[in-house]
């Protein structure tokens, strides 16, 4: 009786704190109540524990609703049931940090994921099963992704987690992008999308599933948007709301490219389009990207860095203006939830592009002005009065009468990062470096492995992606009058390698890498054989798995051939084909074994005659923690390409030595006109990534820190150096009746370098006063309201700064601030 007793209470207690999370039409419903929400992806694994409060919170005063996260199979089952849900990649404790902060969570099972992220996040002994194919209708795959989607969902309803139980969590996703892909299954992928919904459904986590880019959805599936633009989708069902799961704050960086950045107006424009046009949940992707710590990088040729020019930089900086101007709009559409959500929608076409949509309740009326004509201004004339609304912008009314917001008028400030040298070291520019080679004498010079085969294999098949490195050895005798001697000789390799070291009889004859995406490639170098016996090495390395695409699991990764000694003479060519040789494969590197990058390891290192430009080395260098609490990163300029730690945390690849092309990057980025990944490309002719995120949790305060590197191609460790990432200098742009915040986050600010009120031209670091200017001294108002003070409000009014006669031109602001 008593165990009856206290489990009626149990039941009582737990539904007065259950959340009912629901949906129609117009949006989803929380408690029977139409909501506005507004939703930013920051990915647990992509930063550390440590920093999770201080993201979240950002996301919150951010004017977040919800954060949404991916889960990672292989992060978790890197081998088949063997499970990892420690530091980094404590899923729960992600979550409760969520809850903590009063926020949402949407939880995207997958388990397929894409994100960037090595091989899409499904786990390489899944590839290396029987009869495995990904994402259809394969008995093998099928069991497999239930029993990691089961065990989730079952962790996370034993911690009180999804909204039906208490818990932060109001969405879950199963399956991703699907329908991008899914036509090159043919019926099979139709059966195998309905057994996803079915199985998710059987799961009865009393949320709603969605399902993303799948216009099949089947119900009760929610279809979902991704793109950088969604105003334009329609649910496949009048009782889906429009919902919005991915919209591409910026884009991913690869190995060789350029700097992607999207314009805040551009990012403002499509939030506010969206929901002009009846979307009610809006998910960034990414809010926060982070780093691609470890191996964890997809791709191939995904950087380390994963900062996505996110509202949150790589190391949880506010990116300003982006931040702060979403946050406004965020605001200003919270604060209409009841209209959007509830009211009679009408709309107005003015013709070029330009409409107003007016959403009508009992209580009044919200207006949306919307003009997506790329180079004109529209005039809107409603209701009696005249209101301009620039090119490719929307303008919000929360009145209908009186402009609360314009996607295009930035009246946040623009902030500056600058890195500063780490002032914890008396010479913070010279490390003392000790050094040892990669011991690789079994592979180069005996062509001893682990497994023998006749045979050459795919890369994944052999390391189970243990390693990026897997050698191929194979051993090849001349007699002293073989023909081939006499002839001038190349080894060729058709290689599928992202990187591949050729070696023979242990010399290093070259090295070649993919470029401009072309991952199949041929390498042919000249080389000396010598009667008797010789041995080929090949050191193939992959840098990130294929993460997306139809089949992506069947793209070829490592050296499947064929490989050839080319023998000329003259017009004679003799080819000799080693394809079917006895090959002998090793995974990993020598120096990887013996984990040479823990602190505590007792390998032996020189500090003499630390070499430079020298392949397949390993550096180590003490260093102090960077004084104060800003991001930390080192600057592995002058490096080649490799692998660093700190104090044995696996900081990702690196390879400064990759410098993007010249041509691409534009000095201004016009905002007008849609966005794609080409466009406002920045750092060209440099090298793709220069700096690699130290988390301040991998840091000893006191006391020394220790800096591994593995170097593969070569380079000169003597530039490394430990910097800290701040605010340099805030600048902003301002119409007048607007206020400005000017804020350098924390520290104060200690002088105007520029100020003018009239119409100033240029930008951030380049203004110059223009044809109108105010009589009054505007960099000493400024000085005496801002410097000193850790942030200061400016009312942009002429009662302030005078009124200059500028011929009727509305007046600007323009100030920079040094921090």
């Amino acid at each position: 009786m008593v165990s009856l007793r206290f489990l009626l209470c149990f039941l009582l207690v737990s539904s007065a704190y259950a959340t009912i999370v629901s949906h129609d039409g117009r949006a989803i419903t929380i408690d029977g109540h139409r909501r506005v929400l507004l939703s930013g992806s920051i990915h647990y694994p992509r930063s550390t524990p440590e920093m999770w409060p201080d993201l979240i919170r950002k996301g919150k005063e951010g004017g977040l609703d919800a954060i949404e996260t991916y889960v990672f199979w292989n992060a978790h089952e890197p081998t088949r049931r063997q499970y990892d849900f420690s530091g980094k990649l404590d899923l729960i404790r992600f979550l409760k940090t969520i809850q903590d902060e009063g926020l949402y969570g949407v939880l995207r099972i997958g388990p397929y994921a894409c994100a960037e992220w090595n091989y899409g996040g499904f786990p390489m002994w899944l590839h290396n099963m029987p009869g495995m194919v990904f994402r259809t209708t394969n008995k093998a795959f099928m069991d497999e992704m239930q029993n990691f989607t089961t065990m989730i969902v079952d962790m996370v309803k034993k911690e009180n987690l999804f909204a039906s139980q208490g818990g932060p969590i109001i969405l879950a996703q199963i399956e991703n992008e699907y329908g991008n892909v899914m036509g090159s299954y043919g019926e099979s992928g139709k059966a195998y999308i309905k057994w996803c919904a079915n199985m998710a459904q059987s799961l009865d986590v009393g949320v709603p599933w969605i399902m993303c880019q799948q216009n099949d959805a089947p119900q009760p599936m929610l279809n979902t948007c991704n793109g950088f633009y969604c105003d334009n989708f329609v649910p496949n069902n009048p009782n889906t709301p429009k919902m919005w799961t991915e919209n591409w704050t910026g884009w991913f960086k690869q190995w060789g490219g350029k700097n992607p950045h999207r314009t805040t107006e551009d990012v403002a424009f499509s939030v506010a389009r969206f929901f002009q046009r009846g979307g009610t949940f809006n998910n960034y992707y990414m809010y926060h990207g982070g780093t691609n710590f470890d191996r964890t990088a997809g791709g191939p040729y995904i950087t380390t860095s994963y900062d996505y020019d996110a509202p949150l930089d790589e190391y949880g900086n506010l990116n300003q203006p982006k931040y702060g101007h979403l946050k406004q709009l965020h605001d200003v559409l919270h604060s209409m939830e009841k209209t959007l959500t509830y009211g009679n929608i009408s709309t107005i076409d003015f013709g070029n592009s330009a409409s107003a949509t007016i959403y009508k309740t009992e209580e009044g009326s919200s207006c949306f002005f919307g003009n997506g004509n790329e180079i004109s201004d529209a005039t809107i004339s409603f209701q009696g009065e005249s209101y301009v609304v620039p090119a490719w912008s929307v303008t919000i009314l929360l009145d209908c009468k009186n402009e609360a917001y314009n996607t295009a008028k930035i009246t946040t400030q623009t902030s500056m990062m600058v890195k500063k040298p780490n002032e914890a070291e008396d010479i913070p520019s010279t490390l003392k470096w000790s050094w040892r080679p990669e011991n690789m004498e079994n592979f180069l010079l005996k062509g001893k492995g682990e497994s023998t085969y006749r045979q050459l294999f795919d890369q994944k098949v052999v390391s189970n992606d243990q390693s990026d490195y897997l050698w191929y050895m194979t051993t090849i005798k001349f007699k002293k009058r073989d023909p081939f001697l006499g002839k001038s000789m190349s080894l060729l390799v058709n290689s599928t390698a992202h990187v591949l070291h050729a070696f023979v009889n242990g010399q290093h004859i070259g090295n070649q890498h993919a470029e401009n995406g072309n991952f199949h490639y041929v390498f042919e170098k000249d080389v000396k054989f010598k009667s008797g016996r010789n041995v080929i090495s090949l050191l193939s390395i992959t840098v990130g798995l294929a993460n997306y695409g139809a089949f992506f699991e069947s793209k070829p990764a490592g050296i499947t051939g064929p490989i050839s000694i080319i023998g000329r003479n003259g017009d004679e060519t003799i080819v000799k084909d080693l394809s079917a040789h006895k090959w002998s494969y090793k995974t990993g590197l020598n120096g990887f074994e013996h984990q040479l990058f823990r602190t505590e390891s007792m390998s032996k290192w020189s500090v003499e005659g630390v070499p430079f430009n020298r392949t397949m080395t390993w550096y180590k260098a003490t260093f102090k923690a960077p004084l104060g609490n800003n991001p930390v990163v080192v600057d592995l300029l002058g490096l080649g390409k490799g692998t660093a730690w700190v104090n044995g945390n696996n900081i990702g690849r690196y390879w400064p030595a990759f410098i993007s092309s010249e041509n691409g990057c534009s000095a201004k980025c016009n905002y007008r006109g849609a966005y794609h990944a080409e466009k406002c490309l920045t750092n060209c002719g440099e090298p793709t990534q220069r700096w690699y995120h130290v988390p301040r949790s991998f840091l000893n305060a006191e006391g020394d820190n220790t800096l591994v590197l593995f170097e593969e191609m070569g380079g000169n460790p003597t530039l490394v150096s430990f910097q800290t990432t701040r605010v340099g200098s805030v600048c902003a742009n301002v119409y007048e009746k607007n206020i400005i915040e000017l804020s350098c986050d924390r520290k104060p600010i200690s002088a105007i370098k520029f100020a003018s009120f009239g119409n100033p031209d240029g930008n951030c670091g380049t203004f110059e006063r223009g044809t109108c200017e105010s009589s009054n001294n505007t960099v000493d108002i400024l000085t005496q309201e801002c410097v000193g003070k850790e942030k200061c409000s400016i009312d942009v009014s002429t009662e302030k700064f005078g009124a200059p006669d500028c011929n009727g031109a509305a007046r600007r602001l323009a100030v920079e601030a040094i921090c």
